[in-house]
């Protein structure tokens, strides 16, 4: 696991960050709904209470807050600098939790071309992530 960060934040620097060290920022979850479920919640780490929280309902939105806010939020260290410029950084977290990166496919249906270049790219992205460990 990873935290994105603003590129200013002090932690960004850092080689790896804990729990403590991000408690007085900001973290930013992503809500995805009304429908949601507690259980199958994007972000691990979830359920620890935070002193300061942000639900957002849109990725822009987080992405902006962890910037202007200062704020954390915790996902797989995979990121698209051709998107989000060098604004925002993965600082590896130091926890004993993993992420698992999936998808889901049904086996009678063949992904059509925009869904396999996805997965292409995701598969590539997350290959040159591994090297840079």
């Amino acid at each position: 696991p990873h935290v994105f960060i603003s590129s200013t934040n002090p932690l960004a620097a850092q080689k790896y960050v804990t729990l403590a060290d991000l408690d007085p920022y900001p973290y930013l979850s992503f809500e995805q709904g009304d429908y949601n479920s507690f259980h199958f919640s994007e972000e691990i780490l979830s359920t620890i209470s935070r002193r300061k929280n942000i639900r957002v309902s849109d990725r822009a939105t987080l992405f902006n807050l962890l910037i202007g806010l200062n704020g954390y939020t915790i996902s797989t260290g995979v990121i698209s600098y051709d998107i989000n410029d060098d604004d925002i950084v993965a600082v590896p977290l130091k926890v004993d939790e993993s992420i698992t990166v999936g998808y889901i496919q049904h086996k009678n249906v063949a992904n059509s071309p925009l869904a396999t270049i996805y997965i292409d790219f995701l598969k590539e992205t997350i290959a040159e992530e591994l090297t840079l460990l």
